[in-house]
């Protein structure tokens, strides 16, 4: 990666972490007219809207021919759409204090498969700067007081099943770089998630025998928009920039911007829905991004230690 390019998968993380912290607002604007399978299923209709009209006026090329397209399809079966349904259905049925903390733990995951599958090991001060920043997160949701750990069994493990998910998108889609680009990975994903959650929530209208009412709350101008921001920002926009992060940087580097999106939504939170900001949203706040900064920081040092080491050696 060239000087003039080397900051722009870590400008690409921080804007991934904030659209995906203000995409919280949005969903709990629409989860007041929708279920959460209507929900996602829209958001992708939307997305793949969006991404056929860019293709169409060429502002986005895609080309698969004499490439491995199931590669895509097989990534996409994790994120968007095991994610997703384990992620939803989990969250519904433990609290979102635990959810928080389970999902806290993806950059763990993320190393310790990246570790494995790639041969992207981490430094020691690497591992403790993610751990710092996992920390981070668990410690503002172990001050709210409201955890209840092992009362909703079953909804942990959905939630460690999104974990799990989540891990092996980024690694598959961190292998999947080496022969497709950002753009494409993103479409095929778009029309992955648009497929999964549009049955779902179609065979669930279909039984409630309302089908014929399926779009009719776009009327609504919050759920519109709401549905516009989560379909083309953070369906389209940020799940672009992941799978360009992640064509970039380690696997470990790119998933511990997730841990952005704690202070990203508490921000949002106060500013927007005048929630209460407390003295430990800060403390945790600071631990997160000290935690992505130096998990970037210090690999960035371990290879310009290599590149000095080859350097003496080869003279």
């Amino acid at each position: 990666m060239n000087q003039e390019n080397k900051y722009l998968p870590m400008l690409a993380g921080v804007a991934t972490a904030i659209i995906f912290g203000f995409s919280f607002l949005f969903t709990k604007e629409a989860l007041d007219f929708l279920s959460p399978f209507h929900l996602l299923g829209l958001r992708f209709g939307f997305a793949l809207l969006a991404m056929t009209v860019l293709k169409l006026l060429g502002l986005i090329k895609i080309e698969y021919a004499g490439k491995r397209l199931q590669a895509l399809i097989f990534l996409s079966l994790f994120q968007p759409g095991l994610y997703f349904v384990f992620e939803t259905i989990g969250v519904n049925m433990a609290s979102a204090s635990e959810a928080g903390m389970v999902i806290a733990l993806i950059p763990v995951v993320v190393t310790i498969l990246a570790a494995i599958f790639l041969d992207e090991r981490p430094s020691k001060l690497q591992s403790v700067f993610v751990t710092l920043s996992v920390l981070g997160v668990m410690f503002i949701i172990a001050m709210t007081g409201n955890i209840n750990v092992g009362d909703n069994f079953k909804g942990m493990l959905l939630l460690i099943g999104a974990v799990l998910s989540a891990g092996v998108f980024n690694i598959l889609s961190r292998k999947s770089s080496l022969q497709f680009k950002p753009v494409e990975i993103t479409y095929v994903m778009v029309w992955v998630g648009f497929i999964t959650f549009n049955s779902i929530a179609l065979l669930q209208h279909t039984y409630q025998g309302n089908l014929v009412n399926y779009l009719q709350p776009l009327g609504n101008m919050k759920v519109l928009i709401s549905i516009i921001y989560l379909g083309v920002l953070s369906s389209v926009v940020a799940f672009f920039m992941v799978n360009f992060m992640l064509s970039k940087l380690e696997a470990s580097k790119s998933a511990v911007f997730g841990n952005l999106i704690t202070v990203i939504s508490i921000i949002a939170g106060v500013v927007f829905r005048g929630e209460p900001f407390y003295w430990f949203h800060g403390v945790g706040g600071l631990m997160i991004l000290v935690g992505v900064w130096g998990t970037n920081y210090f690999v960035k040092q371990k290879e310009l230690y290599e590149i000095k080491f080859d350097t003496i050696k080869n003279r």
